[in-house]
């Protein structure tokens, strides 16, 4: 299950921070389900959208635990650009809902703009929405289309 939408967070705004973006967030709940699937789903998703040589770095969310941000490198900003944040929900938060003990679940939030930045070469997240988008750029730049190779 998932949802995208737009979000807000109180963010100093320079070439990879709005203080409004799009993100996609998500839960998998799944037997045995283990955070070494979601890196491999996470992986899968992100080559199919040309982006490949993902770093995966461990973090801390209160709800999740094992939980780790995921990274990509953009050429252009010479830097690895964090584009997403997941993790396995701690027992203890799945109680309530009654679920069999071996079914585990993951939570997921992506990030749409920075992955749109890396894949297309583009350098400040700004002129990909907000007031200033440059509308030409974007009616020359073509649709992202998913791989059919696999």
């Amino acid at each position: 299950m998932f949802s995208i939408d737009r979000v807000f967070r109180n963010e100093t705004l320079d070439a990879t921070h709005l203080a409004e973006f799009h993100q996609v967030e998500g839960v998998i709940a799944e037997k045995n389900l283990s955070l070494a699937h979601l890196i491999g789903i996470f992986t899968e998703f992100f080559k199919k959208l040309g982006i490949e040589g993902l770093k995966f770095k461990p973090t801390y969310n209160p709800y999740t635990e094992p939980s780790m941000e995921i990274f990509a490198y953009h050429q252009g900003l010479k830097k690895w650009v964090e584009i997403g944040n997941s993790g396995m929900f701690r027992p203890e938060m799945l109680l309530p809902m009654g679920l069999p003990e071996d079914v585990n679940v993951a939570g997921y939030g992506l990030s749409l703009e920075r992955p749109t930045m890396i894949r297309y070469g583009i350098n400040n997240i700004r002129d990909l929405f907000g007031a200033k988008v440059d509308l030409e750029m974007i009616r020359k730049t073509p649709i992202c289309r998913l791989s059919k190779k696999d």
